[in-house]
């Protein structure tokens, strides 16, 4: 059995090499986060709640690599399943150079929308001031993040989660020296960038994580003898990579902007509560990493199974995924319910900053396994080519759903900052009943059936 054919082989073993080294890879990507995290808090509240609402604001910019990666995953690994290496190749080709040409569109873009936003969600003051100086200069790290999303959809669609692993364990190593490098220079040669060389760190560091993850992708047996005509533009590949992209991009984006929603109710109650949130979210982030790795490795194995017309095994793969979900939960909820306020100590010393980010995780640690359906439904939507349903469910549950249940336990029943809290909550929940519904009928009509299959 080939390592990059998963149509063959146990599905256990599958995920296991899949999923392991993509949840290692995004823990490695998470405490890389956490690092900066830890050193604005060295200087501020402000700087903590500046770098919160910044990156949010750049997040909606990376909603096109997201995108591209979950389109490329799915595209390179139908054509991989169906053994057919020329449109493989031609795909992973057509990807990178759409990945070039988006990321220079997005440079443009986000320079004049980045600040908008940021003063849409903040009140004028200090964390405001840090938070448009942190997001000029985070936008050059564009090129990094947007191409190693393609790159690494093209990887894992040929069963290398392991090559990402690597990339952000070094960069992690490396964030943490450069930090506060920027940060604080060089006594008697340089002063430093203050609050915004936590920026500077990320530019380079991600710039070498792009640089390694190409070199990967470049070293695949598809791309051997590769001639630079295959990356000029063709129609009829860029418009299936945009059906594909566009509504996970889109269902990203509408993911960032309901953070904005968020971000827009906590400012009533001031700096710390921005602050505790995008504290908490770093701790949310860190516990839900096996989950998306599992749940990431199912589009690949679910993608090369359709591809291939092996619908048990695409359903013997979801089940798998749901399976080792649950058990994941009743792990991490237990920490969430009753170790918040200590892992929020870790990294805040403001005892209002830590009251607020616990309240948040206790209501978060009985959402824990509906998330882990969601994000396993996203992927297998995606594998079977339907990725138009992510959007919707993404434009109910984070669109519609965050802003109405949120304005309707603070605005009409009174709530306080746990109004927000329960409105995140009511939104979720009902998103996933809907999205578990749309998905057995999508299955119905690509597999037979999510809960049976075709006789």
């Amino acid at each position: 059995m080939a390592k990059d054919d998963l149509t063959t082989g146990p599905m256990a073993l599958h995920f296991k090499n899949l999923a392991i080294p993509a949840a290692l890879g995004m823990l490695f990507t998470t405490l890389y986060n956490v690092v900066d995290v830890y050193f604005a808090g060295q200087l501020s509240t402000d700087a903590q709640a500046g770098l919160a609402i910044a990156f949010q604001a750049f997040f909606i910019l990376l909603a096109v690599g997201f995108g591209l990666g979950s389109a490329l995953s799915a595209l390179v690994s139908n054509a991989k399943g169906r053994k057919d290496s020329s449109k493989t190749r031609m795909l992973a080709a057509q990807g990178l150079g759409f990945g070039i040409i988006a990321t220079l569109t997005l440079m443009v873009l986000g320079r004049f929308a980045g600040p908008w936003l940021i003063a849409l969600v903040s009140e004028p003051g200090a964390y405001r001031d840090a938070a448009l100086g942190y997001f000029n200069w985070l936008i050059f790290a564009l090129p990094g993040f947007l191409l190693t999303f393609g790159g690494n959809g093209i990887l894992q669609a040929h069963g290398d989660s392991l090559s990402m692993q690597r990339a952000m364990m070094v960069a992690f190593a490396t964030n943490i020296g450069l930090n506060p490098l920027m940060m604080y220079g060089i006594p008697g040669v340089w002063d430093g960038m203050g609050f915004n060389g936590i920026a500077l760190s990320t530019i380079l560091s991600q710039t070498g994580v792009m640089v390694f993850i190409l070199s990967r992708v470049w070293k695949l047996d598809i791309m051997e003898g590769l001639p630079l005509s295959e990356f000029k533009p063709d129609l009829s590949s860029y418009c299936a990579i945009i059906k594909q992209l566009l509504p996970a991009s889109t269902a990203m984006f509408v993911m960032f902007i309901s953070g904005f929603v968020v971000q827009f109710a906590l400012k009533g109650f001031g700096g710390s509560a921005i602050a505790a949130y995008g504290v908490a979210l770093r701790i949310e982030q860190i516990l839900l990493l096996p989950v998306l790795g599992m749940t990431g490795a199912l589009l690949p194995i679910a993608g090369q199974n359709f591809g291939a017309e092996q619908f048990a095994r695409v359903r013997e793969a979801v089940f798998f995924c749901w399976k080792l979900g649950f058990a994941m939960s009743l792990v991490a909820a237990p920490m969430l319910w009753f170790g918040g306020s200590a892992a929020m100590g870790l990294f805040s010393d403001d005892a209002e900053v830590i009251a607020i980010g616990a309240s948040y995780l206790r209501v978060d640690g009985f959402l824990f396994p509906v998330y882990m359906m969601l994000f396993s439904i996203n992927s297998l939507l995606q594998a079977l080519q339907r990725p138009i349903w992510t959007l919707w469910i993404s434009l109910y549950r984070q669109g519609f759903g965050i802003a109405f249940f949120v304005w309707m336990f603070i605005g009409v029943l009174d709530f306080s900052v746990w109004g927000v809290w329960f409105g995140i909550a009511t939104a979720v929940t009902s998103g996933w009943i809907i999205a578990l519904l749309v998905t057995n009928g999508v299955a119905r009509q690509e597999i037979g059936g999510l809960f049976r299959g075709r006789v």
